[in-house]
Formats: C-alpha cells, structure tokens, sequence
C-alpha cells in the first residue's frame, strides 16, 4: 500500500467522486455523491459488492425514524447517543456520536424511500445496552439482502462501478492532497484513475493477521469471521498521509459463532432467555453485557467452545434469522425431550448440565440471584424440548482507525483536515472506544451508513467546488 507522486501518475480515466470498497459505507457514500450531482466511480476487488456487510445480520441502528413512530416507539438523538456512550464509557468521541446519531434517522429513511432499501424495525427483542428498540433491518435479517439491495440502488441510481478492481495505491500531492489511485485487474494488469476527492470505504485491518497481533493481540489466534479483503488498506495509506489513527484496539466480536459450521447464531436466543454453558456443562459469565465482550469469554473456555442453549420458543425466534435457518440446514442445531438427553447429543456431562438448566430455572422464577449478575426473571423460563448449538468466539471486525471529524474529513495527526479524503465504516475511528467492551449492537452499520452518507455528500460538494 502506497503512496506515489501526483505529478508521475497518467490517468485513463477520471472521475468528481472515487469510492474504494461497495460495501455499506461505499455504497452509501457512492448513492450520495451521485445524487448530489457528481460524477462517481467505485472500485471493488470483489467479483461483486460484499464486504463485512454481507457477513452481518444487515441491522442499522437509527433513531427518531418513521418506524419506530408508527410502532409508538419514543426515541431522540439523545438517548441514543448516550446509550452508545454509557456503553463506551465515555471513550468515543462525543461529538462524532451525536453527529452519527443526527444523521442516523434521515440516513435509514432515505435509504428506504427515496432507493427501495427494504429496512423496517426489528420487534421482539431488544440488545443490550438499547433503551428502546432501533435496530432497522430487511425481512431476513441479513446483510447479504442489505448489501443486495444497496447494490441494486447503486445501479438505479447511474452509479459507476468496477469490480475485481483492487486498489493498490494512492497518488498524492506533497501537502496530502490525493490526485488519484491506481488498480490492479485480474491477470496483473494496473491502470490508473485521477479523482478530485476520495472516499475510503474499504473497511478495517479484521483480514491482516500482522496488524490483529499488533493492536489486538487477545484475538490474534481467534476465529476471524470478517471479509478477507479487511487488511487495512485505507489505514496504512492514510498514516502514509500524516492522518491519525484512534482506538485501535477497539473492535467487534462475537461469542456465538456455530462451529465448525461458520454461521452466526443471533444473540437473540440469550437476550430473551438463553444461556451459554462450557465443555463441563456450566455458565461461565454474564451473557447480557454484550455479545462482542462474550467473544473474549468463550474463546477463554475449555477448547475456546461455548454451548447455546435454548428452548423451542427461542428456535422459533432464531428462525427469523437467515444465518440462524443456514446453520439450521447445515445440521448445527441440536434439540432433545429434556436436559439429560442434550447432554448426551452434545457431548456434555448429563448431571453438570442438568443442574446449570434447573439453577436458571430457579432464577427466572426469582427464587435465587445469578451469581454473574444477570436478572433472568424479566423473560419466560425455558421449557422443554431443549435445543442447542456448539459455538466458538470470533472477532468480526475491527473498530479502530482513521481519526476523522463530523464531515468525514481524515484529520491529520495535528487535527487539521487532509484536503480531500474522506472515510467511513471501518476505515475510520469508530464509536465504540478503545476496547471490545464498548461495542454496542449496531455500531458496525451505524457508522457505515451515516459516515457514509456525510463522506459522499461532502466529497461532492468539494469536487464540484461548492465546499
């Protein structure tokens, strides 16, 4: 990844806009740029958009949207900011919060009325950490419909893309100001693109094992359920820029993660009622403070294996999910007439399980107090048939990166803007803090969508001389 002299640099083609990476943030920012009247172009190594957005359950976060009001859901800025801040305990940069929270509503609607995103509010649960319910997602649950659907607008809309385009380096002035890039075509072939402003949407480092090692050293042998593409592109070029970099050791994970069979299994199950045991069929943490924190105590486990378990009201529940059906097909979910028949299907020992799934009983009829500080009491007590399904911890993505302000401007180590690159989603600082604790649900897309938006409308502006 490198930076090479403007004035060497011959163009074949130009473009107002350049966006690297048709994941969310890319193809929000792209659908912006082109709406607000500039000619766009985005470059995707993939043979077509995916990204860690095809990877997730596809929720966006937002707040004070149509949605929520039409289901008397109350919810402002405010709140959900300080949701997002309690939960980083302060860390993240609050400014950048309540603009991403601004953003967040008017982003979502958008998205679903003015290019057909398929995105309504998801009932029936709530993640921790939320007041209210404001997660908006499309009918399967899945970011591959979201990024799908993203796709497809971008298209309407006259976007430009290129995929199996990998970009390899930047052209740049000697003050910052990035001239062009030039990319790599299968078979080794590099051309090279001028553009008046660029937009990094190339997410974050989750795919470089060096840098993972470096800055997340806990999860450096952990299972990397991220998008291989992730190997922190925009990061090394924007240090070799000047930019600053924040809260690298932040980032996702998740401890529910079907193994050895890949599929996400939603956190749904342990908000409403479910647990996770270990190989010697016992609880071993507190499953409501966050399912990315919960990717650090599983891996901790015996063999880094945890067990989902659950009743056939919560497998009704997970059946709503696209990943939670794959995993369903794939043969990961078990299910058994009571506790000692699951022990034996799963592999776990009979007594030791059969006493973790009458103490949470007990706890959800408020007789005793979970000893890791769960209330359990607020939903129904499982009741059989059991279900289950082995899972193992995985880090997702990362959440550290380019320091950059509420216009989406990569900011230089001394604070001033670099003069024409923009970045969001995972190439930029995210909002979760410093460290795997302060990862809300929906921080991942939140930021993707509403950096996104803010980076394509000012890259327009700016290239179009309006900034």
């Amino acid at each position: 990844m490198s930076i090479l002299p403007a004035a060497a640099a011959r163009y074949a083609a130009e473009t107002q806009v350049a966006v690297v990476g048709a994941g969310a943030c890319g193809l929000v920012a792209a659908l912006m740029a082109r709406e607000a009247g500039a000619e766009v172009l985005v470059l995707e190594r993939d043979a077509a958009p995916q990204g860690s957005t095809a990877l997730s359950s596809g929720m966006v976060m937002a707040c004070e949207t149509r949605f929520q009001r039409a289901k008397g859901v109350a919810d402002s800025a405010a709140l959900m900011a300080g949701d997002i801040l309690r939960k980083n305990k302060g860390e993240a940069d609050p400014r950048q919060v309540e603009a991403i929270c601004r953003e967040s509503g008017p982003a979502v609607e958008w998205l679903a009325d003015r290019h057909g995103v398929p995105l309504d509010l998801v009932e029936g649960f709530l993640y921790p950490g939320h007041s209210v319910l404001r997660m908006h997602a499309p009918p399967s649950r899945s970011g591959g419909e979201l990024i799908g659907a993203l796709a497809r607008a971008a298209e309407a809309a006259g976007v430009d893309m290129v995929t199996r385009a990998q970009a390899t380096a930047l052209y740049a002035d000697a003050d910052g100001r990035v001239a062009g890039l030039r990319y790599r075509r299968p078979g080794g072939a590099e051309e090279a693109l001028g553009c008046r402003a660029l937009v990094l949407a190339c997410s974050g480092f989750g795919g470089n094992k060096a840098m993972v090692a470096r800055h997340i050293p806990e999860m450096a042998e952990a299972l990397y359920f991220g998008h291989a593409g992730n190997q922190g592109d925009a990061i090394l070029w924007g240090e070799a820029l000047g930019a600053g970099l924040a809260d690298m050791g932040a980032y996702q994970g998740h401890g529910s993660v079907a193994h050895p069979h890949g599929a996400l299994v939603t956190w749904a199950l342990m908000m409403e009622g479910g647990f996770q045991v270990n190989a010697n069929g016992e609880r071993f943490s507190n499953e409501h403070r966050g399912y990315s924190e919960q990717a650090v105590d599983v891996i901790a486990q015996p063999g880094g294996i945890a067990w989902d378990i659950y009743d056939a009201r919560l497998h009704a529940l997970g059946r709503e999910f696209e990943d939670y059906r794959q995993a369903e097909a794939a043969g990961a979910v078990l299910s058994a007439p009571d506790a000692a028949a699951l022990a034996g299907k799963a592999g776990l020992p009979p007594a030791a399980l059969r006493r973790t799934v009458d103490a949470v009983a007990a706890m959800a009829r408020g007789q005793t107090r979970d000893p890791f500080g769960r209330d359990f009491s607020a939903k129904p007590a499982l009741a059989p048939p059991y279900y289950a399904i082995r899972v193992t911890g995985a880090l997702f993505h990362t959440q550290g990166g380019l320091a950059v302000d509420t216009r989406a401007r990569v900011l230089r180590k001394d604070g001033s803007p670099l003069p024409n690159l923009f970045a969001g989603g995972g190439a930029a600082r995210g909002i979760s803090g410093a460290h795997v604790w302060g990862y809300l649900s929906g921080n991942g897309l939140l930021p993707a969508v509403t950096l996104g938006r803010i980076a394509g409308r000012e890259a327009a502006a700016l290239a179009r001389g309006r900034a």
